[in-house]
Order: structure tokens, then C-alpha cells, then sequence
């Protein structure tokens, strides 16, 4: 299917430091579109933790009938706000209220994108993060940190990437610097989604837990969830933030391929009842289900 994109999309938010911008990424024909918001990560690189990275996934998606629609957070390195900034250095609250934004103002976003008009359901929307755009995407489906909630009943189901886990098991850096995640609780994260690890992913620098971390929000939230999980899969899961990027450890467009073509039937068995999205399943990984 053939897509456009469009950014940047610019949402005015009173109080946000710099204004909100977001790409959308769809297809050219077809009405009813289910709506992802995509969160990205954060790394080394200034524009992948951007609305400007993760195009192996959000052009997927828009090919397959999805539209797309990724924020640039604030605590991305290419706005390179003060380390002064209320909510800095990850705004892990901001974060999840940039994707709330995005869903209160899709007036908005239609005027802006005139080729949608008409074209969305807002009873059909996900969220999808990376790493710690899993944390994000796990807030809004209903996890807790700090003792805060901020989940969005309009957000049906949810995919988490490589997300973050339980918080007695960070390593020392994570709770000098961010304490937050320490207080990560799973207990209330009701709504449906699909948690994607990789077998391979120690992440030596969140956890002390190696890879099993990353399950963390399949096994310590209430069902319904599923869990994939990837054998020899790193953190970058074989390049999906970005299309040939250097500090992808697991290049392998085969795996990318796994993960486009299993979270895309996740999705729509999600948001539009189509059939069990298992029977995409794949050699590559195993899958539970709760």
C-alpha cells in the first residue's frame, strides 16, 4: 500500500518547554484507520529519539494500514533542553502526556493533515514504545511510577519493545540518575498488550537482571498479555529504530521482518477482531500467552 508522511505536524501545548511536534505516517486510501502513537527510545544518536527515527516500523505500519503518529518527547536529544528543565533528564511523565495531547487534538491534526479527514477511528488506538518508550507506552495502558497514573482509557492495547522493568532490580547508575524507575509498579497495568524481548538483551546498564528484565511487564501485570520472545535478539532487535544504524548490536533485517510482521498481527487482532494473531508465529522466537 502506498503511504505519505508528514512532519512536522506542530501542536501548541501551554507550559511545554518547546512546542510538540509529531509525523504522521498513512496510507493513501482507506477509511476507518486505527491509530498507533509511537514512542520512541532514547541513545547515542540525536535524531533516532525523534519523531525523525524508527521508519522500519512506522512505515510498516502505514503500509499495512495503520496511521502513525510519533512525537518528538522533550527528552529527546535532538531538542537538547537544560538539564534544569522541571521533568528533565527523561520527562517520563511529559512523555506519556505528549501521546494524551496527541489523542485530545486530533481535530487538529486533521486540519493539519487534510488528507485524513474523515479517514481515522479514534475507538481504534494503540500505543507502541521502545526501551523507554516501553515505559511510556506501559504508563498510558496503565502501569504506575511514583504512585502516579496516567493511563488512557482511550488506548485499546499496547506493544512494548525492549521495555523496562521491575524496580529492584536497576543497577546503581539508574538510581542515582533515575530514580523513577525504581518505582515502577505493574499491578494495575490492565489493558491488553504484547510484550517483545529479546533473549539476548542484558542491558547491563538499566538492570542487573540480564534479559528477563524485559519480561518484567508481561509477568508482573495482570493478563490479558502475550509475551514474545526473540532468541540471539539484542536491544535494537535487529534495527528498528532506524534503517542501517550503526549502533543497532543485532543487524539482522530478518529479524526486523519477524517483528513488523508479528506486531502488525498483534495489532489487528487488537484494534480491528481480525484472527489470532498466533498464527503468524515464527521459528525465530516463542510466544506465551496469560
Amino acid at each position: 500500500m502506498t503511504v505519505f508522511t508528514v512532519s512536522p505536524v506542530v501542536l501548541e501545548i501551554p507550559g511545554r518547554p518547546v512546542d510538540l511536534q509529531v509525523k504522521v505516517s498513512a496510507p493513501t486510501e482507506g477509511t476507518g484507520l486505527p491509530i498507533l502513537l509511537l514512542s520512541h527510545g532514547q541513545g547515542y544518536s540525536n535524531h533516532l529519539s525523534s519523531l525523525n527515527g524508527y521508519a522500519p516500523l512506522a512505515n510498516h505500519w502505514a503500509e499495512e494500514g495503520f496511521v502513525v503518529l510519533q512525537p518528538t518527547h522533550l527528552s529527546s536529544r535532538s531538542l537538547n533542553l537544560p538539564a534544569t528543565t522541571p521533568g528533565a533528564p527523561m520527562f517520563w511523565r511529559e512523555r506519556a502526556e505528549d501521546m494524551s495531547q496527541i489523542i485530545d487534538r486530533l481535530d487538529e491534526i486533521e486540519k493539519a493533515v487534510p488528507q485524513l479527514r474523515d479517514r481515522l477511528d479514534r475507538t481504534k488506538i494503540a500505543v507502541v514504545g521502545h526501551s523507554m518508550g516501553g515505559h511510556t507506552a506501559s504508563l498510558l495502558l496503565g502501569m504506575r511510577t511514583e504512585g502516579v497514573s496516567l493511563k488512557d482509557d482511550r488506548i485499546k492495547a499496547g506493544v512494548l519493545l525492549g521495555s523496562t522493568g521491575r524496580g529492584d532490580a536497576v543497577t546503581d547508575v539508574v538510581k542515582e540518575n533515575y530514580s523513577f524507575m525504581q518505582t515502577t509498579d505493574f499491578s494495575e497495568m490492565t489493558a491488553p498488550a504484547l510484550v517483545v524481548a529479546g533473549d539476548a538483551d542484558a542491558s547491563a546498564h538499566l538492570t542487573t537482571a540480564g534479559p528477563d528484565w524485559h519480561a518484567d511487564p508481561y509477568h508482573l501485570a495482570p493478563g490479558p498479555k502475550d509475551l514474545l520472545t526473540l532468541f540471539g535478539a539484542e536491544h535494537g532487535f535487529g534495527g528498528v529504530s532506524g534503517y542501517d544504524v550503526a549502533e543497532t548490536t543485532d543487524e539482522s533485517p530478518e529479524r526486523v521482518a519477524v517483528v513488523q510482521r508479528l506486531t502488525t498481527a498483534y495489532l489487528r487482532s487488537q484494534l480491528l477482531g481480525t484472527a489470532d494473531w498466533q498464527d503468524a508465529a515464527t521459528d525465530q522466537g516463542r510466544i506465551e500467552s496469560k
